[in-house]
């Protein structure tokens, strides 16, 4: 049986802010790539080093991602009801590559020797040294001819980004919250094409290259959601508490708690750091609603 439609309920201003006080935001990520290991000798034959620690370079370098998406592939259905069209699915179909954008460094380009000798080892050329298989020639001999690896050899399995948020790791963030992580994982992934990077003589800016990854599909990994928070005693930041000051019948202070209106005039004074009540600064006993800090906190005295 089809449930009745929900009806307009009051929400209450508590409800409302501690919904939508805490977004996530697009600027904390983490991507980490990992090489296939039938590459390391190529890399080291062509110079680059693919140790931890420049891996480690690497994926911090990734200053720009993608979150992949999907679709459903359908079937249609016009003959099993009169007048009835279905729509039935069969496959899953996900986008064909992700976007990955790195900064440049100015010591060994490393974003761009990695991907550019990745996908050099997947059609097998080489520059500096003849090949016998190929009758002695090299890419820069105009008879050259590609031959590519088997895909087991040049896909990896480790390609993963990594959605969390300002407070850490599932840590806990401001007001006490805490933040969940959403990491996909990337099945049997390679690039496949660079992006050209335009230079220039007019003024200087960042060097990035973005690189264009395929796979077959990616794994939503199950992650751990945080409890949920406690309205009533959850900590709050300078900002969200500025926003819980609009409402007209309590408010709630990060150092002590809930204030009804019963107890006094309460309200914070955010300039100066200091929670006043009655002309006094509850916060800091020193300061009172007559003096100030400047932007550094230093005690300027009495207004003239």
């Amino acid at each position: 049986m089809p449930s009745n439609p929900p009806t307009p309920t009051a929400k209450s201003v508590s409800q409302i802010k501690a919904a939508l006080l805490h977004p996530a935001t697009t600027s904390h990520f983490i991507v980490n790539v990992q090489l296939p290991t039938k590459l390391t000798k190529y890399f080291a034959e062509n110079s680059i080093s693919v140790n931890s620690i420049n891996l480690d370079r690497l994926n911090l370098m990734c200053c720009e991602a993608t979150l992949p998406g999907s679709n459903l592939a359908t079937l249609e259905v016009t003959n099993d009801f009169h007048g009835v069209t279905e729509r039935h699915a069969y496959r899953r179909v996900y986008d064909d590559r992700i976007d990955l954008t790195f900064y440049v460094d100015a010591e060994h380009y490393l974003p761009i020797r990695i991907f550019e000798t990745w996908m050099k080892y997947i059609a097998q050329e080489s520059s500096d040294t003849s090949q016998p298989e190929r009758g002695n020639i090299t890419s820069k001999s105009s008879n050259y001819f590609y031959r590519f690896q088997y895909p087991d050899s040049y896909t990896t399995q480790g390609l993963s980004i990594t959605k969390f948020e300002r407070s850490g790791m599932g840590g806990s963030g401001s007001g006490g919250r805490q933040s969940g992580i959403l990491s996909y994982e990337f099945i049997r992934s390679y690039p496949i094409s660079i992006t050209s990077m335009p230079i220039s003589y007019d003024s200087s800016s960042l060097l990035k290259c973005t690189v264009s990854m395929t796979y077959i599909r990616y794994v939503l990994n199950k992650g751990i959601d945080p409890p949920l928070a406690d309205n009533n005693n959850m900590q709050l930041s300078p900002l969200e508490q500025a926003s819980w000051n609009s409402a007209p019948d309590y408010l709630v202070n990060p150092q002590f708690g809930i204030q009804g209106q019963n107890s006094g005039p309460v309200f914070n004074d955010f300039l100066n750091g200091d929670t006043q009540k009655d002309g006094r600064a509850i916060g800091n006993p020193a300061l009172d609603q007559f003096r100030s800090r400047d932007q550094v906190g230093r005690d300027q005295g009495i207004f003239a």
